[in-house]
């Protein structure tokens, strides 16, 4: 088992590497960049995202764009539309600033080895470190992801084992109508709603509409921190989880479902075990292996894209509105060092799910995989 974590860990370094590479060549394609953007701001014509011509070094030009280039004085010409009238040394002081004055290949390389060092830069537009950006946002991607994902798994996998041990009765069939309908509707609509009903919209106004905490936070007590801050994360959270029970309770369902019919359960009955004993003695650990290889992927969903639309509504500022923000922004440093970091916790997550695994199942070993 050490072994296989070992791989595993070094596997991590060529993973991440690639993801970097890939990521990095389609930032380079797509339109519109950091010189543009503040040449766009300088001469009133902002247009965000999409004044990029030029690729990733000083001399591409974006297909079909060949002969549109703005002269400058000093007889060359500028890759960037809005440049005219500009002084030729502050476009070139532009591109040195934002790092574009070298070929692609060099920036990379310098980025990956500021990454190694854990410096992930500083961002272009906000004018301070990326590492403070990410973990002044972390603690609500944290905190959504964790606690909506948690709850989700505390309900799910109950309600699951007991639709399958009661299928097709009425209890399982009123059950899927309420998942279904709880799917259908999307987390934003709910998040909507929860608003209007309960933090002041039109009805009653229990709960904030805004931020994680309240100003007076710090001078709350222990018990006081712990009850406000559940109290700013209620209707995020609550609105997260209600979309997201109709998948993974069904999964659970279905696994139990298929393993309660195979021998060994009938075997296990036919020698006198309690039904929870085969249940939750012998059923559980096999019908779980499914269950628990999706958790990676919900948690990371829900980290960085499901909260988007959440954290918009309710005015929180996390990893998945900061990721969105500088893309949109062409915000590179920010972009590349979310990038890294879902993907590093992503490959974590997988390993901690590998490992659980051979807990729940010990016939589960990855001692003689190569």
């Amino acid at each position: 088992m050490i072994a296989y974590i070992i791989r595993r860990l070094l596997l991590i370094v060529p993973t991440l590497f690639g993801i970097m590479v890939i990521n990095f060549a389609i930032i380079q394609f797509a339109p519109g960049g950091p010189v543009e953007q503040l040449i766009a701001q300088i001469t009133g014509t902002d247009i965000a995202a999409t004044a990029r011509i030029g690729g990733t070094t000083s001399g591409d030009v974006a297909p079909g764009t060949e002969g549109r280039q703005t002269a400058r004085a000093d007889g060359t010409s500028s890759r960037y539309r809005g440049s005219q009238g500009l002084d030729p040394q502050f476009i070139k002081d532009l591109e040195k600033r934002y790092g574009f004055d070298r070929p692609a290949h060099e920036r990379f390389f310098k980025m990956l080895a500021d990454y190694v060092q854990f410096d992930f830069g500083k961002s272009f537009f906000r004018d301070r470190r990326v590492v403070d950006l990410v973990l002044e946002a972390m603690p609500v991607s944290i905190s959504l992801g964790l606690w909506s994902t948690l709850i989700i798994y505390l309900v799910c996998i109950p309600l699951g084992i007991t639709k399958a041990v009661r299928d097709g009765q009425r209890f399982d069939v009123w059950t899927s109508v309420l998942v279904i309908i709880g799917n259908a509707i999307p987390a934003f609509i709910f998040a909507i709603f929860l608003i209007v009903l309960f933090a002041g919209g039109s009805y009653f106004d229990f709960f904030p509409l805004r931020g994680l905490t309240s100003a007076n936070w710090e001078e709350l007590s222990l018990i006081g921190k712990i009850a406000d801050y559940f109290w700013h994360m209620a209707l995020p959270i609550l609105a997260l989880v209600i979309g997201g029970f109709a998948s993974l309770t069904m999964l659970t369902k279905n696994s139990f479902l298929e393993e309660i019919n195979k021998q060994y359960v009938i075997t296990a009955r036919a020698k006198g075990l309690s039904e929870k004993r085969v249940l939750y003695g012998h059923v559980f650990r096999n019908a779980m292996l499914i269950v628990i290889a999706g958790f990676p992927a919900a948690l990371i969903g829900i980290l960085f894209t499901g909260a988007l639309l959440i954290e918009v509504i309710f005015s929180l500022q996390g990893l998945g509105l900061l990721g969105f923000e500088a893309v949109i922004n062409r915000d590179y440093p920010i972009v590349f060092a979310t990038v890294f970091f879902f993907s590093l916790l992503g490959l974590l997550i997988g390993l901690i799910r590998d490992i659980t695994y051979m807990f729940i199942d010990p016939r589960i070993s990855f001692e003689g995989q190569g």
